[in-house]
């Protein structure tokens, strides 16, 4: 009777560590994709840049992401978050070969969480610029710059994608992370 408890629970031993090990396998694969979106995001806004000439080639103008402060702040943010998620990779890896490392996933929960609130602003600001610049604001007299630099725009907006992909992803680790925590 006694042996066949002892059996019992390093079989259930055996089960916590397997799915440990695929929520550290899919953390894993997570941080990677939220890097890929990251890294996206901040280069396709910052090649953002389009040139119109008016009426004779002497006179130009010029869209660029530096032009306006919102999408600078979006590729510095979206720069530090894929920074941040390359050096949490080898954490990552770390879990998946340690069965217990609590302190180290409370720590991730911690600057994971960070990480979403800083890529959430940069991208929310960098969006309501996008908006603005397809819409417009006819109260205001704002005109909608879209029709003329449609590349940019296009461009501009297309960065977003990886950026709220990337959020999505922050927040699914989160729940990862704290999942594995309490199942240790």
């Amino acid at each position: 009777m006694k042996a066949a408890s002892i059996e019992l629970g390093e079989a259930s031993k055996a089960k916590v560590h397997g799915v440990n090990r695929g929520i550290s396998v899919f953390d894993l694969v997570l941080r990677i994709a939220a890097l890929v979106g990251t890294l996206g995001g901040a280069v396709a806004m910052g090649t953002a840049d389009q040139a119109l000439s008016f009426s004779t080639q002497v006179v130009n103008f010029e869209a660029q992401y530096d032009d306006i402060d919102a999408f600078k702040f979006f590729v510095v943010v979206n720069a530090i978050a894929c920074g941040y998620l390359a050096l949490t990779l080898p954490i990552s890896i770390f879990h998946i070969m340690k069965r217990r490392a609590g302190n180290s996933r409370v720590l991730l929960i911690v600057l994971d969480a960070i990480m979403l609130v800083f890529i959430t602003s940069g991208a929310s600001a960098a969006a309501a610029i996008v908006f603005l610049a397809h819409n417009g604001n006819p109260s205001t007299n704002w005109f909608s710059i879209c029709q003329q630099y449609t590349d940019f725009c296009q461009q501009s907006a297309g960065s977003l994608i990886g950026s709220f992909g990337a959020m999505a992803m922050m927040v699914l680790l989160i729940i990862l992370s704290a999942i594995a925590l309490s199942r240790s």
